[in-house]
């Protein structure tokens, strides 16, 4: 009765490791999840202000695919998350982007995320768009800016399906420098292996994770004098 009590634990025990490794691996993307187009409810952190469809800024066409999330910097240094929103509102505006974030961490959504932005030309059909405010010219993005970059991605990839490989620059779809300063230097585009912790547990933990590490000024600080 023991031994067949200890095997019964034993096969139970290994079905849990089982399952808990098939959901982590689903979570990094080794297995493939259908991604479907949805409109999905954003976290409360997300102020939503979504511009008019009124012709090139938006046009209410929907996405054919999500299989990327990429980041822009708005190339507008100084300016906050609501001017660069108005801006999209603005009748004569051709651009915009699902989201934009402000210098002081603030996340505006601007365009439904089952509709296509007018943001990364051929790849508007099948990708989600982030613009990030920076407070000079540089381009870099700030602490604020940059942790809520993380937590944006992190639950989007979560709620997609999508890993760490599939966050990228606009640089990575067309040769454009954008945003600046990660294209300048590459070695600073180290979003990826802070995104595989953040998908790997939880949005959440993506937060934590960042405000516990080295702010981003120091860490580009050190890089760049070595």
């Amino acid at each position: 009765m023991k031994k067949r009590k200890s095997r019964a634990l034993t096969a139970i025990a290994v079905l849990v490791v089982l399952a808990v490794i098939a959901a982590a691996a689903m979570k990094i993307g080794l297995f493939e999840r259908k991604n479907t187009v949805r409109d999905e409810p954003v976290p409360d952190w997300v102020d939503v202000q979504l511009i008019d469809i009124d012709g090139a800024s938006r046009r209410g066409v929907k996405l054919e695919e999500i299989n990327d999330i990429v980041v822009h910097y708005v190339g507008n240094p100084g300016t906050t998350a609501q001017q660069n929103r108005n801006y999209f509102n603005n009748p004569d505006s051709e651009v915009s982007s699902h989201f934009v974030i402000g210098l002081d961490g603030e996340v505006i959504q601007c365009v439904p995320l089952d509709e296509k932005s007018s943001a990364t030309s051929e790849r508007n059909r099948d990708t989600i768009s982030i613009e990030v405010c920076h407070p000079d010219e540089s381009g870099k993005f700030n602490d604020s800016t940059y942790r809520s970059l993380v937590r944006l991605t992190a639950w989007l990839c979560d709620t997609y399906g999508l890993s760490a490989e599939h966050v990228i620059r606009h640089y990575d779809t067309c040769g454009k420098e954008c945003p600046l300063y990660f294209v300048r230097h590459e070695d600073a585009w180290e979003f990826r292996e802070i995104s595989y912790a953040s998908i790997f547990f939880s949005p959440s933990f993506a937060s934590f994770f960042w405000s516990q590490s080295l702010p981003l000024t120091k860490r580009s600080t050190m890089k760049e004098t070595t």
